[in-house]
């Protein structure tokens, strides 16, 4: 990984987006916000994350963040797992969606493609 994807001061101010796995549209879902932003907002009252903007499109995730705390790449480390595995277990979980196969097929591709190029 080149050094322009690193975090080279970890009390610093960062812009980031977080894009989901092949551009799909997983946050055109009330359901899906809704864990970024109680994802946003644990980290920010138990992990010493400063949220000053962010913005939630349909297949991607804006923000821009501080750590008061821990480290910052440690902490976006945290927030992606989290909230990645609560998105997932929701799709797995809900009745209601009607996705659910087409999104765990494209899950399972990107991480097999993943694990053949490590």
């Amino acid at each position: 990984m080149g050094s322009a994807y690193q975090i080279q001061d970890q009390g610093g101010l960062y812009f980031f987006t977080f894009q989901v796995v092949d551009w799909a549209d997983i946050f055109s879902r009330q359901i899906y916000r809704d864990i970024v932003l109680d994802s946003f907002s644990f980290c920010r009252s138990e992990k010493g994350m400063e949220l000053f903007a962010y913005v939630i499109m349909t297949n991607h995730v804006h923000c821009i963040v501080q750590s008061k705390k821990a480290k910052l790449s440690e902490l976006i480390r945290d927030f992606k797992r989290y909230t990645s595995r609560q998105v997932l277990k929701e799709i797995s979980t809900n009745p209601k969606e009607s996705r659910k196969e087409w999104l765990e097929m494209i899950f399972k591709i990107s991480c097999q493609i993943q694990q053949k190029s490590s």
